[in-house]
């Protein structure tokens, strides 16, 4: 199991320390490290981020200041020189506490924590956030329908691109488009489905989902639309 984290400390020694320790560990992949709350918590609120590691004393915004503002917060690993700050921090539900300077295996320890609470996490909510198995690179995979931004024609396979990382499944475009809520999903081109949760704006020629455009057949643009317009 992999997670994604971030690492967020002013300190830039301290910040290539821990990020050091992160590159590391097998089971995270850095997403982003900041060396203030405010971009921390655009990238929390944007992307999928299951874990911080968190500095609690930065100038203008501090480690606590930047959970009271987030909706949903993930796990949390504070890490911090002062042992003052450990009671406020589990206030917070903090996942772990770290005082610097602290191992390599105290580290790991911390994050194991927060594997074993993630986890329990996602069985706890199978029933509310579906997931579909595929086959990729000789594994069958779990994944959840909410975390999928589009699908894409590939050959002989699809492309499933997620928040995360990409797929190719050996299967047609039609056979998997059966498997997808279509309460969810469209086709809007012949070469492409789409999770309208994942559309940030389209036109008569591209529906946009971050960076990407995906293209539209001409008849779709009216149909996507009314598709839109039937969830709100």
């Amino acid at each position: 199991m992999k997670i994604n984290c971030i690492v967020v400390d002013d300190s830039n020694v301290q910040r290539q320390t821990i990020v050091r320790l992160v590159n590391d560990n097998p089971n995270l992949t850095l997403i982003g490290e900041f060396s203030n709350a405010l971009e921390a918590k655009n990238c929390i609120s944007n992307q999928d981020v299951h874990l911080v590691f968190l500095d609690i004393e930065m100038p203008i915004i501090n480690g606590f200041d930047l959970l009271d503002g987030l909706k949903v917060k993930p796990q949390v690993i504070f890490i911090t020189s002062k042992a003052e700050y450990a009671v406020k921090a589990f206030d917070y539900s903090a996942t772990d506490y770290l005082q610097k300077p602290f191992s390599r295996e105290r580290f790991n320890q911390a994050v194991k924590k927060a594997l074993g609470l993630i986890s329990l996490s996602k069985e706890n909510s199978d029933e509310e956030n579906p997931f579909i198995f595929i086959k990729s690179n000789l594994k069958k995979l779990k994944l959840y329908i909410s975390r999928i931004k589009w699908i894409e024609a590939y050959g002989d396979y699809v492309k499933i691109i997620t928040d995360t990382e990409n797929h190719l499944v050996l299967a047609t475009m039609k056979s998997f488009e059966q498997e997808l809520p279509n309460e969810k999903f469209i086709r809007v081109h012949k070469s492409f489905i789409v999770n309208v949760d994942k559309i940030d704006k389209f036109n008569s020629k591209f529906a946009e989902i971050g960076a990407s455009k995906i293209p539209l057949s001409r008849n779709k643009k009216d149909e996507l639309f009314r598709f839109i317009e039937n969830l709100s």
